[in-house]
């Protein structure tokens, strides 16, 4: 299956309790990290919830 590159760009600092734990879900911790998921609805799931604080890296 394809694979995804995932990378937080702003804080977590002030999102909701939700966005956080989505965000610790996706194994995101500091900003500028990069993590590689497979790319399948339930990430794309997560990923539109903290649109704002990740981008993915094609």
């Amino acid at each position: 299956m394809a694979t995804i590159k995932i990378k937080q760009i702003r804080s977590r600092i002030g999102a909701s309790a939700d966005q956080k734990s989505t965000l610790l879900a996706l194994g995101l911790r500091k900003i500028s990290q990069v993590i590689e998921k497979e790319d399948t609805p339930d990430i794309r799931g997560m990923i539109r919830k903290v649109h704002h604080l990740v981008t993915v890296v094609e």
